[in-house]
């Protein structure tokens, strides 16, 4: 990926663990990375930055702040396209996805991915919806 082909990739979580190993591999594989802790903090840089394509995990400051962060990203700029991480299913024993039409508009989000994510798919279903 050259310089002036860079895309923006926000990263949104409050594991900074994952919000760090998350930034090096990506900006290592030519992306542009801005980070937030939570979703309070995502909504005020999204009021200087858009990036090209959002990470978010689903809870954050509260149990359902990245389904709200993920609204409030799709209102500000529906083309953004948005992968929602979670722990939730391991966790709880929920079950949900974003794989047909009807649960994206549910889930606000263009894919699902179950944490632990492997970075090999993280960075697949990356390029997988900026190429659209």
């Amino acid at each position: 990926m050259n310089a002036e082909a860079k895309k923006t990739v926000l990263i949104v979580d409050d594991d900074e663990d994952f919000l760090f190993q998350q930034k090096a591999l990506l900006t290592a594989g030519g992306y542009e990375v801005v980070t937030a802790g939570g979703q309070g903090e995502a909504e005020q840089l999204l009021k200087t930055c858009r990036p090209d394509l959002a990470l978010v995990d689903l809870m954050m400051e509260h149990a359902d702040g990245g389904f709200a962060l993920c609204y409030h990203i799709k209102k500000l700029d529906a083309s953004i396209p948005i992968i929602l991480v979670t722990a939730v299913a391991s966790e709880t024993g929920l079950e949900f996805d974003a794989a047909t039409e009807e649960e994206r508009r549910w889930v606000k989000a263009d894919a699902l991915l179950a944490k632990p994510v492997r970075f090999e798919q993280l960075t697949r279903e990356i390029e997988r919806l900026l190429e659209r």
